[in-house]
């Protein structure tokens, strides 16, 4: 499908988009936020909900804030002084984006998170429902890491994998990452106007990074990777173009650089297992087994497993890969990690009395088991 048909049917069709703003778009030359930028956004969202489009905003840039309004000549290095910071930026933050979205009568409601917060069903559901409940009252949610609790998280970079885990959590249409740079750009720094291949363009940008872009360009594509296996479209452009989320979204701007959503789209709970939730342990496996769940549509067997690592319980999301260690799949496992270890290599009817109980004949039930979108691609090609 060519750009501009992408644009015009997928674009312009799209009723739930997620937008990130990044840190350089939100602040000035003196790390202060861009009051004036924050209220030219507050104006283009409220034009778009007016249209009936939901946005929600993920918004990076509390701690640079922080930063401003401590007087701090750089950011802090230590992890109590960064969580310290983002508390006092989070204030700043949601007082501007209240006084900009307030001109249009329309309301704010922040939502901080944590990555682990996606890695529990129940949390994640009810991250989604808080959301849209949001929507429904006739807020804009406003999603940022609670960075003020945050460890590891705090170094995600410029919340693009949050944005990402965002919209698929929401099945939105769309996921839109605003930064300072025209898109993804080729060798000769030129703006590639679609990628339809996400992971090919992550291997080209590990290898000559400086030329693909600005540096959070690995977490652009990235963020665009989860959300095209899902089945949406992703679009890297520069949030600093005049009315760029209503051009983005009329379909006929050729702005940015638009990725091709997978020829699948998932489900919420395919989306979660697959995409989502990070895996507690993985399991090699031998290439029948590689051929009965992408080929043959089958459950995982523990025949086929030929070693397995980490620790964890039965219910929790398993890595699945196969002998030269590429991915495969993803699954909910029948078993804890201990038991599997027991009955990895063997035949089902011999799980009782190994176990001592009566046990499942599948380690990961086909219902349960996301096949990677490259390989359900070459399965579905023969």
């Amino acid at each position: 499908m060519p750009s501009s048909l992408l644009r015009q049917t997928v674009l312009s069709s799209a009723r739930r988009v997620v937008v990130k703003l990044g840190t350089q778009l939100l602040s000035r030359a003196d790390g202060r936020l861009d009051m004036r930028y924050l209220r030219r956004i507050a104006a283009q969202v409220a034009e778009l909900t007016q249209k009936g489009v939901e946005v929600t905003l993920v918004s990076s840039g509390a701690i640079g804030a922080g930063c401003a309004e401590l007087r701090l000549s750089k950011r802090p290095s230590d992890v109590a002084a960064l969580q310290a910071v983002a508390a006092v930026g989070q204030r700043c933050l949601m007082a501007i984006l209240h006084d900009a979205f307030s001109h249009h009568d329309m309301e704010v409601g922040q939502v901080l998170l944590t990555r682990s917060d996606f890695d529990d069903r129940a949390r994640f559901l009810n991250i989604r429902n808080c959301v849209l409940h949001l929507h429904s009252l006739g807020c804009v949610p406003i999603i940022n890491e609670n960075d003020a609790v945050a460890v590891d998280e705090i170094r995600f970079g410029d919340n693009d994998l949050l944005a990402a885990l965002i919209c698929n959590a929401l099945k939105a249409d769309a996921l839109l990452l605003l930064t300072v740079v025209d898109g993804l750009l080729d060798t000769d720094g030129k703006v590639i106007d679609m990628v339809e291949d996400t992971m090919a363009a992550l291997a080209l940008a590990r290898r000559d990074k400086t030329k693909m872009g600005s540096g959070g360009i690995m977490t652009k594509l990235e963020a665009a990777r989860l959300v095209t296996e899902a089945g949406e479209v992703a679009v890297i452009a520069n949030g600093r173009l005049t009315n760029v989320l209503g051009r983005l979204l009329s379909g006929q701007a050729k702005l940015g650089t638009v990725f091709v959503p997978a020829g699948r789209k998932l489900d919420s709970r395919q989306r979660w297992i697959g995409l989502t939730a990070r895996p507690s342990g993985t399991v090699s496996i031998d290439q029948g087994a590689v051929t009965a769940i992408c080929k043959g549509g089958k459950s995982l067997l523990a025949t086929g497993i030929t070693a397995t690592t980490g620790r964890f319980d039965r219910g929790e999301v398993l890595l699945v890969r196969d002998a030269a260690g590429r991915e495969m799949a993803r699954g909910l496992s029948n078993y804890g990690s201990d038991e599997l270890r027991l009955i990895m290599g063997k035949r089902s009817s011999q799980f009782e009395k190994i176990l001592g109980r009566r046990a499942y004949s599948e380690v990961i039930h086909r219902d349960h088991l996301v096949i990677g979108e490259e390989r359900q691609a070459k399965s579905d090609s023969g």
